[in-house]
Order: structure tokens, then C-alpha cells, then sequence
């Protein structure tokens, strides 16, 4: 999914439920759980941090991830049914 991809499905949500409507990640298709959402970070700020740790580079710096904040609770297997 591009960012013009994810930008367009999340506006038209928007005009459906309102823009305070919460946005969360749904994991693991075969044991489905809600993920709070914490925040965003490029491939290129992961790779220009300057940590000196063992963590390694993204294979790409023009990627966007979605970073996990923390289970809320179970989720359900539909999601992958009703997500285009």
C-alpha cells in the first residue's frame, strides 16, 4: 500500500465516521488482536539515527511504518474479509 493509497481509504472513512474516529492495527490473521497505534516513522529516520547499539538499518528509507503502541484486546478474523 502506497501513502496516496492509505491518505484516500482514510478519507473516505473520515467522511463515513468522522475524523475523531480512533485508528488502531489489527494483527496476526490466525489470532487476531487490536494494536493501539504510536506513532509513524521512515525508513530514512530509522537509518540517519545515530544510535550506537546493535539495532540494524530498514532495508529501505522510502517505506513508512506504522508503529504497534500496545494490545488492547482480541480482534477479529472478519477484518481480513472486509479489507480492500
Amino acid at each position: 500500500m502506497t501513502i496516496d493509497e492509505l491518505i484516500g481509504r482514510l478519507e473516505d472513512y473520515r467522511d463515513e465516521l468522522g475524523g475523531d474516529a480512533e485508528v488502531r492495527l489489527m494483527t496476526q490473521s490466525s489470532w487476531p488482536f487490536e494494536n493501539q497505534i504510536t506513532g509513524l516513522a521512515s525508513g530514512e529516520e530509522i537509518n540517519d539515527t545515530d544510535e550506537d547499539d546493535e539495532d540494524q538499518n530498514v532495508d529501505e528509507d522510502a517505506v513508512v511504518f506504522i508503529v504497534e503502541g500496545g494490545q488492547r484486546c482480541y480482534g477479529s478474523k472478519r477484518a481480513w474479509d472486509v479489507a480492500y
